[in-house]
């Protein structure tokens, strides 16, 4: 008799309640955490797009001097102008570069590139053990001083198609800075103010 009546009650509540009065409030909900999520992902973007805009540049972008870049370098390498071109292009191997410093005395003749000793030696079929570096570096080659900034640098190299940019002040060649440096520079500074905009937007 109680097994029937238990019965008898799950099944009077079953008629008064059915199945699709709790699915409703249900998928009430569902829409109403999907809306609230949305949202919330919506403000995380004016935020982070309000931080970029907002936020000054810092002095490590475009601003900063090429004396940044310079700081962390290895001393310039420099040939006389009688060096013969194989033994430039020894030095250059061994250390890693593309380019040479050529110096007469204290003074900047010229500069002798990965790209002069293809065009300017194999192209021409010069032999590299007797043709000296003077004959065939690149002569009074654009110089800029270490004030320089980084963005500065960049529009010089892009406009005069060149990947190598001496620094010089007072006559002295402080350093040699590449187009490689100048774009490793900047990625390296964007990758970092998008990874503190994103900490910042996710702290507020």
């Amino acid at each position: 008799m109680k097994k029937l009546l238990c019965t008898s009650g799950v099944a009077s509540s079953l008629v008064l309640f059915p199945p699709a009065s709790f699915a409703a409030p249900l998928q009430d909900m569902q829409e109403i955490f999907i809306q609230w999520s949305a949202l919330l992902f919506l403000l995380f973007a004016i935020v982070v797009g309000a931080l970029v805009y907002l936020r000054k540049p810092r002095e490590g972008k475009h601003t900063a001097s090429l004396a940044r870049i310079m700081a962390g370098q290895q001393a310039v390498q420099s040939v006389r102008p009688d060096t013969p071109v194989i033994s430039c292009t020894r030095t250059m191997t061994a250390h890693g570069i593309g380019a040479l410093i050529v110096m007469e005395g204290d003074k900047l003749a010229g500069i002798f590139t990965e790209r002069d000793a293809l065009n300017r030696v194999l192209t021409p079929g010069l032999d590299p053990r007797t043709t000296n570096v003077s004959e065939v570096m690149t002569r009074d080659p654009h110089c800029v001083p270490p004030t320089t900034t980084i963005g500065e640098a960049m529009q010089v190299v892009t406009r005069g198609c060149f990947r190598h940019l001496p620094v010089v002040e007072n006559g002295k060649v402080l350093g040699l800075v590449s187009s490689g440096d100048l774009t490793h520079w900047l990625v390296k500074d964007e990758i970092g103010q998008s990874e503190e905009l994103v900490d910042v937007a996710a702290r507020s």
